[in-house]
């Protein structure tokens, strides 16, 4: 069909068009919807007067909007949506795009990471959006500049290099041509920045509803770890490194809007793209709730708990290697003593922060500082020695690239390699596929927790028995198991 792009099998013209009428939350970000009457493309929660079905086009993707012609909204802000993400290749790469990966304009090394041709990079995102690479990285980058116009006050330079562009220059005319704005017009001049006292910048992250952000922050709580990460007064804080740049981020739950709060110091300015990406990712703000609970429901065991807790996300990780560490360290321990032993090497190995915050103090120590240390320095802050070696082991792994995974690649191969880090085994494994590497289906059948958990009245399944139970619950094991957990 030519109003329906390629992403939007299961939805035909006349499906999108009553979610349009319906302004459901669910399809937030799942198409978007360009009026040939107005030249505008908008989500599907926009709240102007709903147009006629004949002067609809959809769309499965912004980019695709736009390369149709169509301009985005200024009063529902298509970069606000929640991503329509999918588990293959062409939304692995999209992910990377959105992150900033072709800010460079290197596609070839963009489809080397990927594991394919440039040739073949162009026909997988034309087959799955109707766009290039570069549309898409365009549109990325764009809709980021848009974002960034409209809620804070940067200067339009460092808004132009926040974006990724080259030049401001360069950014000027791909606005204005695409767009038909100057950047000027579309900031807002009644637009007031946060008042936070704190010289950073306020950015909106928003989700498709319910979102259970008190349960989120209890489990992250409970894990955060002392100097690096703090959850005081329903917000969450830490420490950033990005590049060679350093400084401090806190996140807050706006449900009103349903949106979270990012501030940000400015310090950080230049790594927006990449930064918001990590928290997207973090706080999984790109889940449907709707579609995840509607699969875990058929089985009684869940649906009593997830009906006590709707839009259960699964929390995930700013740092990959700082996750995977603290899973070394939850070995055979209980999760407030590997909070304790996180805590020391932070103290031991970590280097000193800058933050507002006086419980934040600490940036994680690095892999390439973890990875030539000797075993016995990092067991004395109380671990046994093979545990220490094993956090060894893992940092020479991540400092060599290990834990930059290719995109597409299978839940399998990817715990396949984690568990080549001698030490590793499948329950750690499947826990950092599950929340470093976002893997939806990671589900560490070993687990404690999880056997007692899904046996009930303190009986227990054995690990064989648990997997099989789970096997119905894919592709969605990883929020089954957040679910069990979190009961």
């Amino acid at each position: 069909m030519d109003s329906v792009c390629p992403t939007l099998p299961a939805l035909d013209r006349e499906s999108c068009y009553r979610a349009l009428a319906a302004r459901d939350a669910r399809f937030d970000g799942v198409f978007f919807t360009g009026v040939k009457t107005t030249g505008i493309y908008c989500r599907p929660v926009c709240a102007v007067k709903t147009p006629r079905e004949s002067s609809c086009l959809f769309f499965g993707t912004a980019a695709a909007a736009e390369a149709a012609g169509f301009r985005p909204c200024l009063r529902c802000r298509p970069e606000l949506a929640p991503y329509a993400l999918q588990e293959n290749l062409a939304h692995a790469v999209w992910q990377r795009i959105a992150a900033g990966a072709l800010n460079d304009g290197n596609v070839e090394r963009l489809a080397e990471e990927v594991g394919l041709s440039s040739r073949q990079l162009r026909r997988v995102l034309l087959q799955h959006f109707g766009v290039t690479p570069v549309e898409l990285a365009q549109t990325q980058r764009l809709l980021f500049a848009k974002k960034l116009l409209q809620e804070t006050h940067m200067p339009m330079t460092d808004v132009a290099y926040a974006a990724g562009f080259g030049s401001v220059r360069r950014f000027n005319a791909l606005f204005s041509e695409r767009y038909g704005l100057a950047p000027g017009d579309v900031r807002r001049a009644q637009a007031k920045e946060a008042a936070t006292g704190r010289d950073a910048l306020v950015l909106r992250l928003a989700y498709r509803p319910p979102y259970q952000w008190e349960h989120l922050l209890r489990y992250l709580s409970g894990r955060a770890i002392a100097g690096v990460e703090l959850v005081q007064d329903g917000a969450y804080a830490r420490s950033v490194q990005i590049g060679d740049s350093s400084g401090w981020l806190r996140v807050t739950h706006a449900q009103a809007r349903q949106q979270l709060e990012l501030e940000v110091s400015a310090t950080l300015a230049a790594h927006l793209m990449p930064l918001i990406a990590r928290v997207r990712s973090q706080f999984d703000l790109d889940a449907n709730p709707a579609v995840i609970e509607a699969h875990l429901a058929h089985d009684p065991l869940l649906e009593e708990r997830i009906s006590a807790m709707p839009g259960l996300r699964v929390p995930g990780a700013f740092d990959a290697f700082e996750l995977a560490v603290r899973a070394v360290l939850g070995q055979q321990v209980s999760v407030a003593g590997a909070t304790t032993l996180s805590g020391r090497l932070v103290q031991r190995f970590g280097t000193s922060a800058d933050t507002p915050f006086s419980g934040v103090t600490h940036h994680f120590p690095q892999a390439v500082t973890l990875a030539y240390v000797d075993a016995q320095a990092i067991a004395a802050i109380g671990l046994p020695a093979t545990r220490a070696e094993t956090i060894r082991n893992l940092a020479r792994f991540a400092a060599e690239g290990g834990m930059q995974l290719r995109p597409g690649l299978s839940l399998h191969d990817a715990v396949e390699r984690l568990k080549s880090v001698r030490g590793i085994g499948d329950w750690t494994a499947h826990y950092i596929a599950l929340r470093a590497l976002r893997y939806p289906d990671a589900f560490p059948a070993g687990d404690l927790g999880l056997q007692k958990a899904a046996a009930g009245e303190g009986a227990r399944l054995t690990e064989k028995q648990l997997a099989a139970r789970a096997a119905a619950w894919s592709p969605w094991r990883g929020y089954a198991a957040l679910a069990l957990w979190m009961a």
